[in-house]
């Protein structure tokens, strides 16, 4: 598994919106491009081209006008972080005969040693990934950003 730059990018959109959402309790709350590109650090055409892929998947909904932008689809509890990952950069899995969605069978795999070994790399991967949330990622997110602040604080 790699995670390319689009599908960093994705991610960090996603979480985001996820933030966003949670912030908002719910309530729809629509973020321009630019603004996730600031925050985010992402290059605007490329955003545009993650977010279409986000919205054409269902993870996010845009709405046209001076009010609009895109806003997450659904509740970010809901959202696993292998999910989106598999949508962006395609399998997990190191080696595709050990793949659950693009497997492909070799000639050496009825002998292969290796095959068991990239099989638990697989569903080690996948038990971390498709067991976090946005929702997750949200709070330790914020958990983190308050620890770095917690460092500057100086009592005299």
């Amino acid at each position: 598994m790699k995670i390319t730059y689009k599908g960093d990018y994705a991610i960090k959109s996603l979480l985001y919106l996820a933030a966003r959402y949670i912030r908002e309790n719910g309530v729809d709350s629509y973020s321009q491009i630019q603004e996730i590109s600031k925050d985010q650090d992402i290059p605007e055409k490329f955003l545009e081209q993650i977010l279409l892929s986000l919205k054409n998947a269902g993870y996010v909904k845009s709405l046209r006008g001076k009010n609009g932008g895109y806003t997450i689809s659904q509740n970010p509890e809901n959202i696993k972080l292998g999910e989106i990952i598999r949508l962006i950069d395609g399998p997990l899995a190191p080696i595709s005969c050990v793949s659950r969605s693009a497997y492909q069978a070799c000639n050496f795999e009825a002998r292969c040693v290796l095959k068991p070994i990239w099989a638990r790399v697989n569903d080690a991967i996948s038990n971390v990934v498709d067991n976090i949330s946005f929702r997750q990622l949200v709070e330790m997110e914020q958990d983190r950003k308050k620890k770095s602040v917690e460092q500057f604080v100086y009592q005299i």
